[in-house]
């Protein structure tokens, strides 16, 4: 179980728990939840500048415990 805080522009940090073998989409599922938005597919999120597909893991991304994320809407 790792945990990885994501950032919107808007300064809120949400801090989500997953795994690292967690596709980037199940892990947009998650966050939808926690945040209380209504579709985790209006959700893009960003590690140092590269947009994270949902079809790849976490790990792939090298996503770790502590990992920061910037969140977007589209």
């Amino acid at each position: 179980m790792i945990e990885v805080l994501v950032n919107d522009r808007l300064g809120k940090k949400v801090n989500v728990k997953c795994l690292s073998e967690d596709t980037v989409g199940d892990f947009k599922k998650v966050l939808s939840v926690q945040l209380g938005t209504a579709s985790a597919s209006k959700i893009v999120l960003q590690k140092g500048g590269s947009v994270l597909k949902d079809h790849i893991t976490l790990e792939d991304y090298e996503v770790h415990d502590g990992t920061n994320l910037e969140l977007y809407y589209v």
